[in-house]
């Protein structure tokens, strides 16, 4: 249907621009990584004045998608993280202060300095809240746009059913954490006017929906994939 961002948003009032590498996020939310002064951070920043302050991780109470797709990331570059967490729509977290929803996490990370969490872009985007620039597979720092994640989609490889995860993007210039949103579809439907409408409301959102994209903090499909979630539409 469309594809997005998951961020790491922030709240240091003094470190506007802050750099994360592989091992200091996926340790952040493995509990290993536990105060913003950390080595593995400060390296990252050369110049930067982290505060010797305790991270205080924010995590999702709720089961919820974006949990799934950021613990599929962490697992992807991080063994100890599989190992340990793994793969979750509601892991059991080792560290972090629960909220609901990405407006509850949200929230929680306007309110608690020196607090970090996973929310959706357009969370982030709409409440002006910073976002670490993250280091990816080639070992490039970068920060979620929607070139980034445009990048990051170009590497997917679409299996006939159309559920492709980009775990960890290929790509000197695509943004790590990046997922595609799917709508789930009978093959058959009995009621000819019930399907004429599905079509309908497919084609619109892949063609006049997909302009909507980025204003709505989301990323347009590449027009391979709209190409193929059509022919899908249409075989329906």
């Amino acid at each position: 249907m469309t594809a997005g961002s998951i961020v790491l948003a922030y709240n240091l009032k003094d470190v506007p621009n802050l750099r994360l590498p592989r091992e200091a996020y996926a340790g952040i939310f493995d509990g290993k990584v536990t105060k913003w002064s950390d080595p593995l951070i400060a390296k990252a920043n050369p110049g930067v004045k982290l505060p010797d302050l305790p991270i205080n991780v924010i995590v999702r109470a709720d089961s919820s998608g974006t949990t799934f797709v950021f613990t599929k990331h962490l697992a992807a570059i991080s063994p100890e993280f599989q190992k340990a967490i793994g793969v979750n729509n509601m892991p059991n977290w080792p560290v972090g202060t629960r909220s609901k929803g990405n407006e509850g996490v949200t929230a929680s990370i306007l309110t608690t300095p020196g607090s970090i969490g996973y929310i959706e872009y357009g969370y982030a985007h709409s409440q002006n809240l910073p976002t670490a620039t993250l280091e990816n597979k080639s070992g490039n720092y970068v920060a979620a746009s929607t070139a980034s994640a445009e990048a990051a989609l170009a590497s997917a490889q679409m299996p006939t059913d159309l559920v492709a995860w980009v775990s960890d993007p290929e790509g000197q210039d695509a943004y790590p954490i990046v997922t595609f949103t799917w709508m789930i579809l009978y093959k058959k439907y009995d009621n000819k006017d019930k399907l004429d409408a599905l079509k309908g409301l497919v084609t619109y959102g892949l063609t006049d929906g997909q302009k909507e994209s980025e204003s709505l903090g989301y990323v347009p499909l590449p027009p391979p994939v709209v190409a193929q979630v059509k022919a899908a539409a249409d075989a329906l």
